[in-house]
């Protein structure tokens, strides 16, 4: 059955090239199509030098600006058949997720694919990237079936991920009952609540602002989460691009809350003394 729904590597190669050379075709010398100084000397027998080179990149990917020069090594190590492991997948989901393009979630949705035939575990992040991009390009039902393939959710880039895929499916019924329940229901003082971004906020009240009794109850939710302190200023790409140095950075990120601008104390004791 796998064998029937393989994708060829030179297909895999072909899309990679031609999102970064769109006028130079599938045929020809590799070092052809490998701009001056591209770094072929990274791609040697020496494992120690390639792994480094791999966990750097990974690293600063997302505090680049530009993707393509990172995206043509991953072309040189598939060319070369160097094997992907988790963080090179993590790398190319958030290439493919900053491109953001019908070519890169072409590329994304191909290389996942190759994995998973592989027998290959990705990574809940890998996976978000790519949750991300299919709902960046408008591929809600792609969006979907990766986001229901991630066995835990319980995460901040989840939790977001969750509501916007709510918002562009219309599941607007359960999108307000999603949030009541992180905002009402019943937790141990020892179990974080969900997090949800003010920007993935902003976009459920756009969604729900022309259903007067849907925005009466997102407005009273809404007052709620911030009161917990549910709420955090920063985007779904922060949390997404975010790569924590060690677990104290991470929670540090998470634990931030909004302030009110007025006062200048955290919202949820500003709200209070209101």
């Amino acid at each position: 059955m796998a064998a029937t729904i393989r994708l060829p590597k030179h297909d895999v190669l072909q899309a990679l090239r031609s999102s970064v050379y769109p006028r130079v075709g599938g045929s020809g010398s590799t070092c052809c199509r490998c701009p001056l100084g591209a770094k072929r000397y990274l791609l040697t027998d020496n494992i120690v030098k390639l792994k480094e080179f791999q966990h750097k990149k990974v690293a600063i990917a997302y505090h680049l600006p530009g993707t393509k020069g990172a995206l043509e090594v991953l072309i040189e190590m598939k060319s070369q058949d160097v094997k992907f492991n988790k963080d090179t997948y993590v790398l190319a989901f958030a290439i493919c997720y900053k491109l953001n393009s019908p070519e890169s979630l072409k590329i994304c949705t191909t290389l996942r694919e190759e994995a998973l035939i592989k027998g290959e575990v990705l990574s809940r992040r890998a996976s978000c990237f790519a949750v991300a991009l299919a709902l960046n390009q408008n591929q809600v039902a792609k969006a979907i079936s990766i986001f229901s393939q991630i066995m835990k959710q319980e995460n901040i880039v989840c939790t977001n991920l969750n509501i916007l895929i709510h918002i562009q499916a219309n599941m607007l019924k359960t999108l307000i009952e999603v949030l009541k329940d992180a905002a009402e229901g019943n937790l141990s003082k020892f179990v974080r609540r969900r997090e949800f971004s003010e920007e993935v906020l902003a976009k459920a009240r756009e969604k729900v602002k022309d259903v007067p009794a849907l925005l009466a109850r997102f407005d009273e939710i809404y007052g709620k989460l911030h009161i917990n302190g549910q709420v955090t200023t920063y985007t779904l790409d922060t949390l997404l691009c975010h790569t924590p140095g060690n677990r104290k950075s991470h929670m540090m990120l998470l634990n931030r809350r909004t302030v009110s601008h007025r006062t200048f104390q955290p919202l949820n004791q500003s709200l209070w003394a209101e």
